[in-house]
């Protein structure tokens, strides 16, 4: 009988590759099965919204214990984020249809919309202020719909992922003597978010995949307490420089994750700008498993 394992729908995005990364040097107890479009050297192929559940179903010799979605439509020109919904529909039914018992959705702190006086936490009525936020809600919905039909689905609401947010992607883009903009506001600080390192947040999902405890409808998924976006450009060795912060920019947008560290502990080390920078640059290289192309994922909030 083969070991169990978790099926990563929508690996070869940005958080995917972060995630084959960090496995590769701390496997998982549950061991990736990956899928893509296109397939791959290991990969499973399979095109949720065009092969439907008998395209994946059809390829496993037996059922995952648990299904990762990370597939998804994120912000850009042109841009079908409606799409979100139908691929969170069509990964849950093919879930079903292939036996696996329980489903983490990658959703977002996007759902939330505007930020408060206090972190937000899971029981705070969702209110997405932008058209990704908005689509991401829609996809929770069709995980609320699969739970109806009996299926064990949880909605994490991933704060920035160090790697795959726009601190990093941006610092790529970057020509020659440019630096990064950093917002800086009237008090003379810059803007603060709940931030999660690529080995942290490996550690996390590959916990929550195999934990033996029924899962929560929704749970908010960071590092504890609060990340300084400039000190972490610092602790990173980005270029960045100040810019004076636009009107409406947000300051703090930030989630309370006392749920997720009560099932999965994260020491405060891991939530630190050091820290967090500390992960990626450990990582080591990108397996050539994962060396397929596939949905992209968000990049940060």
């Amino acid at each position: 009988m083969s070991a169990p394992r978790l099926l990563v729908v929508g690996g070869s995005g940005r958080v995917g590759r972060l995630l084959a990364r960090a496995w590769a040097a701390a496997p998982p107890s549950l061991a990736p099965l990956w899928q893509s479009r296109r397939g791959g050297a290991g990969a499973l192929r399979w095109a949720p919204l065009d092969a439907g559940a008998g395209g994946l179903t059809r390829q496993l010799d037996a059922a995952p214990a648990a299904m990762l979605v990370l597939a998804g439509v994120t912000p850009g020109p042109g841009a079908a984020l409606e799409d979100n919904a139908a691929l969170a529909a069509a990964c849950l039914d093919a879930a079903r249809a292939a036996g696996i018992p329980r489903v983490l959705y990658a959703s977002s702190s996007a759902v939330y919309g505007a930020p408060g006086a206090r972190p937000f936490r899971e029981d705070d009525a969702p209110a997405p202020v932008s058209a990704y936020g908005a689509a991401k809600l829609a996809a929770e919905h069709a995980c609320a719909a699969a739970r109806g039909a009996g299926l064990e689905v949880c909605a994490l609401r991933i704060g920035n992922v160090f790697g795959a947010d726009a601190l990093t992607t941006n610092a790529a883009r970057l020509g020659p003597g440019e630096a990064l903009a950093i917002d800086r506001f009237a008090d003379g600080a810059g803007p603060e978010r709940s931030y999660i390192g690529p080995a942290t947040l490996a550690r996390v999902l590959g916990a929550l995949a195999a934990d033996p405890a029924p899962l929560p409808e929704t749970l908010n998924l960071a590092a504890p307490g609060r990340v300084a976006m400039a000190d972490l450009a610092t602790a990173a060795g980005l270029p960045w420089r100040w810019t004076p912060a636009p009107e409406g920019a947000v300051r703090r947008l930030l989630l309370d994750c006392s749920a997720l560290a009560a099932r999965v502990p994260v020491v405060a080390a891991e939530g630190t700008a050091r820290g967090i920078a500390g992960e990626l640059a450990r990582l080591p290289p990108l397996p050539a498993l994962d060396r397929v192309s596939g949905p992209s994922l968000p990049a940060g909030h």
